[in-house]
């Protein structure tokens, strides 16, 4: 399983829906968070984008220097992003960082945001310009200078002089619901996420896309975006959970979810049917809480529980073909420890948080009374 952990450059705080317990997110606070995943062995990191969030091209690059093996999930937005100079952005920063570029794929959901991006095409055609976009993206980081003439996008003689460290070019990861997002998915990418539904839902899109892409003589590989609440006893987290929304009122969700329902994306079509904008039945799986999608839009599922308990539920998803977990938790950078701490010793083949990446043999613990060892404890 490779597990990935989330920069919150949107914000950040102990309570969802209010200020309260909110922290400044600065580029001290990201390189905590990226300085601790990167040691505490995570794989790899998403970084969000939209208006709500800071750039993510320029965060990501503020955090090159200070990890060390940590890749970087980034996004581009067809559309929005030229394709020729995406292709050279990502070709710079995978060369600058030693090969650690993921490129995430957003077309985009919400009308309204997307009007003040310039785009103000229909959902299919949304789709139809990121097909053409990455067609263009593909070829030129394949090293072609590329004529293209579509229904939408137009380049004569485009290039890129500087081949990315991965070849042919960093792995194309996307997120999408809708028979489009499928079908896109099916001829261009590696890796498709799925925001966090019950395993049965996610077992049918996985299999819808497996079936395109077998068409076309491809294979894809799966990935899934939740966030996860785990604590040393499943009491606990699921208390955890509850005081994670504490704060949140019926007028904020009522707000939150008016704004979701103008969106034409089927994915948070999808997340908002979990829980119809009430809390009295928010837990829509076995140790699936549909909580965070009260108020946040996007991935608005948790994975609730201990340590074994959480990792039962993953492994329930590998068993239907997901390799990539895209966690995240609030607050971060506390939440990453607690992952890899009671979490990570219940993963196939993931070495505990404090050995990951140490030389070290020890002690791990306070000396007790400046003279004993401290004990070891199983989690």
């Amino acid at each position: 399983m490779n597990v990935f952990w989330f920069f919150p450059t949107h914000g950040d705080s102990r309570y969802l829906g209010t200020s309260l317990g909110a922290r400044q997110v600065d580029l001290a606070y990201l390189g905590q968070i990226a300085q601790a995943i990167d040691r505490l062995g995570f794989d790899g990191a998403l970084i969000p984008t939209g208006r709500s969030c800071e750039d993510p091209w320029v965060a990501a690059s503020t955090l090159i220097p200070l990890t060390r093996k940590l890749k970087f999930l980034v996004a581009v937005r067809p559309g929005i992003m030229s394709p020729t100079v995406a292709a050279r952005m990502a070709s710079t920063f995978d060369r600058l960082s030693g090969g650690r570029l993921l490129v995430n794929v957003v077309t985009g959901g919400d009308p309204v945001e997307l009007q003040g991006e310039g785009q103000w095409g229909t959902h299919d055609e949304r789709y139809e310009v990121t097909d053409e976009f990455l067609q263009i993206w593909r070829r030129t980081l394949a090293g072609e200078t590329v004529d293209f003439e579509g229904k939408h996008l137009h380049v004569k003689g485009a290039s890129v002089l500087y081949p990315p460290v991965q070849q042919p070019h960093p792995p194309l990861y996307f997120g999408g619901s809708s028979n489009a997002a499928h079908a896109l998915a099916a001829d261009h990418i590696d890796v498709q996420l799925s925001w966090g539904e019950p395993p049965e839902q996610v077992a049918e899109k996985i299999a819808d896309v497996r079936r395109r892409a077998a068409e076309k003589g491809r294979s894809v590989r799966f990935g899934i975006r939740l966030h996860v609440i785990v604590r040393e006893t499943t009491e606990e987290a699921w208390r955890a959970a509850d005081e994670l929304i504490k704060y949140v009122d019926d007028d904020t969700i009522a707000r939150a979810q008016a704004t979701y329902a103008r969106m034409d994306s089927e994915g948070q079509r999808r997340m908002a049917a979990l829980h119809g904008g009430k809390r009295d039945k928010l837990e829509v799986s076995p140790n699936l809480w549909a909580g965070v999608g009260l108020v946040r839009g996007g991935a608005g599922t948790a994975l609730v529980g201990d340590g074994p308990t959480v990792a039962r539920r993953m492994q329930e998803y590998a068993d239907l073909g997901i390799d990539t977990f895209v966690f995240s938790g609030y607050p971060h950078l506390e939440e990453a420890y607690r992952v890899a701490e009671l979490l990570f010793p219940h993963l196939p083949g993931r070495a505990p948080a404090e050995a990951a990446n140490s030389v070290l043999t020890g002690p791990f613990g306070e000396i007790v009374a400046n003279q004993h060892m401290p004990k070891t404890l199983q989690s």
